[in-house]
């Protein structure tokens, strides 16, 4: 081979990567465990006519619910347990409360929209005493519109997309690249992830 030719990319293994291999089942858990990034992919994915759109926003929008849902039955059940009890100890946990005591079902509405909150939020409302009813109904609106809202931007940004995976094709020091700042992205993640715990 010429040393003048394209050398191939290494592969990375990407949310994006994950959403086309597992489709909308994909879209559902990441938008359960890990959040935007999935979503977004889901949408990017549909602009490139792996599933529908419709599908996408529906499988994020069940996601996001179900997973608060559980995670609201979690504090409201088991208030007591060490895991909840942990919960109460972190700083988040104090400002969900205080969030939820001035605007209740704003609050609920919003949460998911929140870096750092996002998680904490729904067992801090359980453990609060709001109505179950209440909060799956508020909770539907909301991951319904987190769902369209995410999933949108990676439909209408996909054009953007696949020119850049277009370069990265062509180039492998693009790949490493992107690779770097990917590592360096969930570097920095973890470091303020166990920084807030600590605090």
């Amino acid at each position: 081979m010429s040393s003048h030719e394209a050398r191939p990319a290494p592969r990375l293994v990407t949310i994006e990567a994950i959403v086309e291999q597992y489709g909308l089942a994909a879209v559902f858990a990441g938008a359960a465990l890990e959040g935007e990034a999935a979503v977004i992919a889901g949408g990017l994915l549909a602009h490139q006519d792996m599933f529908p759109l419709a599908g996408a926003m529906a499988a994020a929008a069940a996601g996001s619910f179900t997973a608060d849902q559980a995670y609201f039955y979690a504090g409201r059940r088991f208030r007591d347990h060490r895991w909840v009890a942990a919960a109460r100890e972190r700083p988040a946990f104090a400002k969900a409360m205080a969030a939820l005591e001035r605007h209740p079902i704003g609050f609920i509405f919003v949460f998911r929209f929140l870096y750092g909150l996002r998680t904490i939020s729904p067992i801090a409302i359980g453990t609060a005493g709001i109505r179950p009813r209440l909060y799956a109904a508020v909770n539907a609106v909301s991951a319904i519109l987190w769902a369209i809202c995410f999933t949108t931007i990676g439909f209408v940004f996909g054009d953007t997309f696949e020119a850049a995976v277009g370069r990265l094709r062509h180039d492998s020091r693009l790949w490493w690249l992107a690779g770097s700042v990917v590592a360096a992205g969930i570097a920095i993640a973890l470091i303020h992830r166990i920084r807030s715990r600590r605090t």
